[in-house]
């Protein structure tokens, strides 16, 4: 079992473009770029972008939902019915309040923790049996902003944690050739290993 499909959550549209809310949308462009994928093509049947990468010998769908965060899963669940791709082949990349600014953890199933667009693609494929790469943005609180969170993730980080996110998501793509071949305890120990 290897990835397939690698999901990037955002919200489309300019006004969102630098938002913390779009980290996965960031890792899946830089996936896009680094890996020489065939370019960003709208496809309606998905309600998405959508672009083809080769990465660790293995073809592998690259998807920016355009539905906004909270349907995501009408995105996936279409294109994961499409192509029969099973949910464990299908890393989804997010946002993350619980983990700081310059972390980057990757887990398979458990809980959504109250991010809408894991629910939803939750209920679309009908199981939380998937694997997520998660971006650190950290909590307002523990950043000592004021910010109630639904402003906070729609707002561009400040300088001093974009550095650290940068690093994350540089961090998170060296993990996806591993993850592309199905070498998930590998990854997850490169990612998780503290420098």
């Amino acid at each position: 079992m290897s990835i397939r499909l690698i999901v990037g959550l955002g919200n489309p549209g300019p006004e969102y473009e630098q938002t913390r809310h779009n980290a996965g949308f960031w890792v899946v462009d830089n996936l896009e770029n680094g890996f020489h994928g065939n370019g960003w093509q709208k496809e309606a049947k998905f309600s998405a972008l959508v672009s083809r990468a080769k990465i660790g010998g293995h073809d592998v769908w690259l998807m920016k939902p355009q539905t906004f965060m909270n349907r995501s899963g009408l995105a996936v669940g279409a294109m994961a019915r499409f192509f029969r791709i099973a949910p464990e082949e299908i890393l989804v990349v997010h946002d993350e309040l619980d983990i700081s600014p310059g972390q980057a953890k990757l887990k398979r199933s458990g809980s959504t923790g109250g991010h809408n667009g894991l629910k939803d693609i939750a209920s679309a494929l009908g199981t939380q049996d998937f694997w997520r790469l998660r971006i650190g943005i950290g909590h307002p609180r523990s950043l000592n902003l004021k910010s109630p969170v639904i402003d906070y993730v729609l707002q561009r980080p400040r300088r001093e944690d974009m550095g650290g996110i940068e690093d994350a998501m540089a961090r998170a793509i060296q993990i996806v050739p591993m993850l592309c071949e199905g070498q998930f305890d590998k990854a997850m120990k490169e990612l998780h290993t503290v420098r």
